[in-house]
């Protein structure tokens, strides 16, 4: 039997050996270099949530179609799927910290340059298409080192912790961007929705952002060099990363984990409006306060896993907070009252958060030092590949009903949440997922 546990050799500098072993919610938060990565992650994804809301309130103004939103939203996230695994790639044989400065640079450029347009009334809908490609590159090629140089940085014992209060600041942003990109259209237009002005004033503060990211990855010590060791093309690096993962059954079956889940666990969130209107007959307000309680309960998971870090049985909990996710989402797509649907909703957002946190940290645990940028890549391949879950249920939803779609998602997510752990029981037995004698 194969050994869940790796051995690295990445130096342990003095400040991260005084930290990992206190233990605490904000451990991780006490590495300045840690602590600047996390302010950059949430400048960043703060931006990227209030863009959606922006971008997609005047698109739909503009031209009143679902459709147009639709291109809109797959012209971001199409490049994930055409290059993560590229960045991947790049994240192992490049300067990491040089790839996210460069990244967060670029997305305050354009962003500034996509605000101007709107300011000055010249935008069309062909500029969001375009921008939509370049933002969604540039995220695609940079978010493998993101998500690579944290282990780095925090060593394999501190990772749950970094990985969930990552987690905590991706959920926090989801549930207050929206909400402030929303109310500052609202305040600067005074009422007119017509108005591109509060758009504009929007894409300035998320350029801001944008530029806040860049100068705090900046000031980083730590560069993420890449190991010392002969390299071929970036397409044989790419296919090494590929065939790495499938020789390792461990790291196997946790990307395959990861697949079922995020392609049967995420139809709900996406579909909420749908069963909101359907199902519980209710307006905007009634969508807010779902979708609020799904993120409060994520933020709450995320602490809630910062605080367990030491926790044992890994493998077996992260499993259970599947299982537990599959069963939220069915009950939740049985309610037939808000209330009772608002409950579910942050309990599905808790339990989703626990898993997302613990496969994400497993898996990053799982991979050698010098090909974990290609893993990485992998796990943001198969979040581009989320419509592959989304589009059957959606369909069903139409030819049945939402409610029963739902069910039918979280019914298949249980299934092959269990079928996997049954033909993979090495993830079963993770334990701590490191070491806790090697010296870290």
């Amino acid at each position: 039997m194969r050994n869940s546990v790796r051995h690295y050799s990445n130096r342990t500098d003095p400040q991260r050996a005084h930290t990992i072993g206190r233990a605490g919610m904000f451990q991780s938060l006490a590495i300045r270099d840690y602590r600047l990565l996390w302010l950059a992650n949430l400048g960043a994804t703060f931006a990227m949530q209030m863009s959606v809301v922006a971008r997609g309130w005047l698109v739909y103004a503009m031209t009143g179609s679902a459709v147009k939103l639709a291109w809109v939203m797959i012209a971001f996230l199409a490049p994930t799927v055409v290059f993560s695994l590229l960045g991947g790639a790049l994240a192992d044989r490049a300067t990491k910290k040089s790839i996210m400065v460069t990244a967060q640079g670029l997305n305050c450029v354009s962003t500034v340059l996509l605000a101007a347009i709107i300011l000055s009334s010249n935008i069309e809908f062909w500029h969001f298409i375009a921008f939509g490609l370049f933002n969604g590159t540039v995220l695609a090629l940079a978010m493998p080192s993101r998500q690579a140089i944290i282990p780095e940085i925090v060593g394999e014992r501190g990772i749950f912790n970094a990985m969930a209060l990552s987690s905590a600041s991706m959920n926090l942003s989801r549930v207050l961007g929206p909400a402030a990109a929303g109310v500052i259209i609202a305040v600067v237009a005074g009422g007119d929705t017509g108005s591109v002005f509060g758009v504009g004033i929007v894409f300035c503060i998320i350029a801001a952002l944008y530029g806040i990211a860049s100068v705090s990855t900046l000031f980083l010590h730590h560069a993420g060099h890449p190991s010392e060791r002969e390299r071929g093309g970036l397409a044989a690096e790419v296919g090494e990363g590929l065939r790495y993962i499938i020789r390792d059954r461990q790291l196997r079956a946790l990307i395959l984990v990861a697949f079922a889940t995020l392609l049967f666990g995420m139809p709900m969130q996406f579909l909420m409006p749908a069963f909101n209107a359907d199902a519980l007959g209710g307006g905007p307000d009634a969508l807010g306060w779902l979708m609020g309680a799904m993120g409060v309960g994520a933020i709450t998971g995320s602490l809630l896993l910062a605080r367990m870090g030491e926790a044992r049985r890994k493998g077996r909990l992260m499993l259970g907070f599947a299982l537990a996710w599959a069963l939220a989402s069915g009950l939740f797509a049985r309610s037939t009252d808000l209330t009772t649907a608002i409950v579910l909703s942050g309990v599905t957002g808790f339990t989703s958060s626990m898993f997302m946190s613990l496969i994400m940290s497993l898996i990053q645990i799982s991979a050698a030092s010098e090909m974990r940028g290609r893993v990485m890549s992998v796990t943001m391949l198969i979040w581009g590949l989320m419509p592959l879950g989304v589009l059957p249920i959606s369909f069903l939803a139409e030819a049945v009903d939402i409610g029963t779609a739902l069910l039918v998602s979280a019914a298949l997510l249980a299934l092959l949440t269990a079928l996997i752990a049954l033909v993979f029981p090495v993830v079963r037995r993770i334990d701590r997922g490191y070491d806790p004698e090697f010296p870290r």
